[in-house]
């Protein structure tokens, strides 16, 4: 088997373990492309005429892997940003609703945070605001519309239920890794072999790219993490296995 010609054409599952605690942190096994590069830095003593390499030291071992994928969970967010995570948001919201009879009398569909509504004519989105006062939810203009006029009221929103929220701060680190990945090889003789591996120690890059569009493709985030030695310096492990 170790002699066998092989390819891959199958994307590799990861299991992310905590490194410190070695519990796992998110199955992505949702990935379209895994890449695992080694790097290394040769240095060379010269000597002689001509000046040519007479001895080769290798060193500074490490690598990267790359996760392409178009999936998105709340846990790889976390996973890229070393963020925190809550069960509470606060959001700045639009309503297009109608005044009263009496011209003064708005009432929204939510509680409003204090102090964060502000309410335009319907025909002066963002221009001159109305002024008003505000009780749980009953908005009261300072000077009357028509009735049944048409507004717009901005206001900030608390959501305390069934929202996930993650907080970056400018100290957030991602958390260091054990990554265990699954694929498989193909020989020239038909047969398929398991191939897993593990990167002993793997530090996420603090960078994070999200795409919105309307056409195309569904946006991609490409994940990049640093390949570290543990403490027993241990990089990675390619295994190949018989079915």
């Amino acid at each position: 088997m170790s002699n066998s010609n092989m390819a891959n054409r199958e994307v590799c599952d990861l299991i992310f373990v905590d490194y410190s605690t070695r519990k796992p942190f998110l199955n992505l096994d949702f990935a379209n492309v895994t890449t695992t590069e080694l790097t290394g830095e040769s240095v060379f003593a010269y000597g002689g005429k001509g000046h040519p390499k007479k001895v080769q030291f290798a060193g500074e071992k490490g690598g990267t892997m790359t996760i392409e994928t178009q999936v998105q969970t709340v846990k790889l967010w976390q996973l890229i940003t070393g963020g925190e995570t809550s069960a509470a948001a606060k959001f700045v919201t639009r309503t297009e609703t109608t005044v009263d009879a009496d011209g003064t009398g708005i009432t929204l569909s939510d509680v409003p945070v204090a102090g964060t509504v502000v309410v335009y004519a319907a025909g002066d989105d963002c221009g001159t605001e109305l002024t008003c006062t505000v009780a749980d939810k009953k908005i009261t203009l300072d000077n009357a519309l028509e009735a049944d006029a048409a507004v717009i009221v901005y206001y900030m929103k608390e959501v305390t239920e069934g929202v996930t929220r993650i907080n970056i701060k400018s100290t957030s680190f991602p958390k260091n890794f054990t990554v265990y990945g699954d694929t498989v090889m193909k020989t020239e003789d038909d047969e398929i072999l398991p191939y897993k591996l593990t990167a002993y120690k793997v530090a996420p890059q603090s960078n994070l790219s999200l795409s919105f569009s309307n056409s195309g493709d569904p946006g991609t985030i490409t994940i990049t993490c640093d390949l570290m030695a543990d403490k027993d310096d241990n990089i990675l492990d390619l295994i190949l296995m018989e079915e």
